[in-house]
């Protein structure tokens, strides 16, 4: 069986390479039953790099999973965000619906104007990071009176047309 680090530090990959036992354990470290629909879901997720909304994967799960409601999608989404397994991404408009990440490392989004989702490359988006002065996080805890556990950077893009 893999380490839980497998999860947190993977790269989309071919679901046959996500076994049962692996997700098992993490569920179980994340306090969550592990079910077979909740398998689905997770797979799904966590094996395209769309970030995709709950529809989205209803319809990618819901061939080999018959009888999954939209709805199971959506309270099993609502379980993995509040569990930490996924991360929801609201939608750049503030009216479209939310997107899903099986990645929880930090790192940085592109929303272009269609609405899709792309991550930023990691080198760059650690570059960003590291460029935000400390002095303004320190600005920040102060003056709000909270504590930065992380840095989450998004940008709004548009694809240019090239000649």
């Amino acid at each position: 069986m893999r380490s839980l680090e497998y999860f947190y530090e993977m790269s989309p990959t071919d679901p046959d390479q996500i076994h049962e036992s692996d997700l098992r354990a993490l569920f179980r470290a994340h306090g969550l039953r592990c079910t077979r629909q909740r398998e689905q879901i997770y797979t799904a997720l966590a094996t395209t790099t769309s970030h995709p909304t709950a529809e989205e994967l209803h319809h990618i799960v819901k061939d080999s999973e018959g009888g999954l409601s939209l709805a199971t999608v959506y309270n099993t989404l609502e379980a993995f965000t509040e569990r930490g397994l996924c991360r929801r991404i609201p939608s750049a408009s503030g009216s479209g619906p939310s997107r899903f990440d099986a990645d929880i490392a930090d790192h940085a989004h592109i929303v272009l104007d269609d609405g899709r989702i792309l991550d930023l490359p990691h080198d760059l988006g650690e570059q960003i990071a590291s460029e935000v002065p400390q002095a303004v996080l320190g600005a920040i805890e102060a003056r709000l009176g909270v504590r930065i556990e992380s840095v989450s950077v998004q940008f709004t893009a548009r694809r240019v047309q090239r000649d």
